[in-house]
């Protein structure tokens, strides 16, 4: 089911149809905030009032031209001066391909140095999103070079990846900050690991690995197993609930966000906007096949 789901995520012509469709659209309210970026800010400022800071994310990747780059670039520049101009508590994250590395990786790299520069003028932060295995290593290249001269420049982790724990302590050791995720991409077995129970496995002893050397890490998982190790972990090692932050996605699992807030730990919400939504939410329902089902249920009540 997970691999038909992520199949679909890929179809163009359908991504077309579900995303200039009005009742379609209505499905994407689960987990999209709105299609503009002063609804996004909208959703922040209600979730800050919850305790909940934000991480903003305009929806887009794999972008056809550099004058679409040039685009995201600056709606990702508008969002970094609301959040500033608005104090919400929040950052944002970004894809590589929506920055234009498929078409030039120079072009790329100054889209995100732009962005990179400004959040560390007004502290913010920037996160570089990860995406299929292909594009590790050019991310990993530009985040770490990014981040010595900005220092405001994040990256993320995937479990499922073989190659995870080398990537995890090479960022700790930089002082980068990692967000840890299972990751969403069907994958060969060649990279990584083909069975559930052997990334999640391995989730757990990256998260370990963060928790113990890694700067601020972030968390990020709505498996309720992960988050009992992660919690079990930082009270036996007496890790404060200051030093690390869980985050989840937009519309998922909002009770174990409401627990985790009252039990005094850090969340974040990756909270996405815009209208290209369509890979982002076929990724959501490939992570969890249920949520198809819920979603439907509240389509047509």
């Amino acid at each position: 089911m997970r691999s038909f789901f992520l199949f679909l995520s890929r179809r163009r012509g359908l991504r077309k149809w579900m995303e200039t469709s009005s009742l379609a659209r209505r499905l994407a309210t689960r987990f999209v905030a709105g299609e503009t970026l002063d609804e996004a800010i909208a959703v922040s400022r209600r979730l800050n009032r919850e305790k909940i800071s934000v991480t903003l994310d305009h929806l887009g990747e794999g972008v056809t031209s550099l004058e679409e780059a040039a685009r995201a670039r600056d709606v990702y520049q508008a969002t970094l001066t609301a959040l500033h101009e608005s104090t919400v508590e929040g950052n944002v994250s970004l894809k590589l391909t929506q920055f234009g590395i498929d078409l030039s990786g120079d072009e790329c790299r100054r889209n995100v140095e732009q962005l990179a520069a400004s959040a560390a003028a007004n502290g913010l932060f920037v996160r570089v999103d990860m995406e299929s295995s292909e594009y590790v290593d050019r991310t990993l290249d530009l985040v770490t070079a990014l981040h010595a001269r900005y220092r405001a420049v994040g990256a993320v982790v995937q479990s499922y990846l073989y190659r995870s724990r080398k990537d995890v302590e090479a960022l700790s050791d930089r002082g980068i900050r990692v967000r840890l995720v299972k990751g969403a991409y069907l994958e060969p077995p060649s990279v990584a690991f083909p069975r559930k129970a052997d990334a999640d496995n391995n989730f757990v002893e990256l998260m370990k690995l963060l928790l113990d050397r890694g700067a601020y890490p972030a968390i990020a998982t709505h498996d309720e197993k992960m988050i009992a190790a992660t919690r079990a972990y930082a009270a036996e090692h007496n890790i404060s609930r200051d030093g690390f932050e869980f985050q989840m996605l937009y519309g998922i699992r909002r009770d174990l966000q409401r627990q985790l807030v009252a039990d005094g730990f850090r969340l974040r919400l990756y909270v996405p906007f815009g209208r290209s939504w369509y890979p982002y939410y076929m990724r959501r329902i490939a992570e969890r096949p249920a949520n198809a089902l819920f979603v439907l249920r509240n389509l047509f009540r």
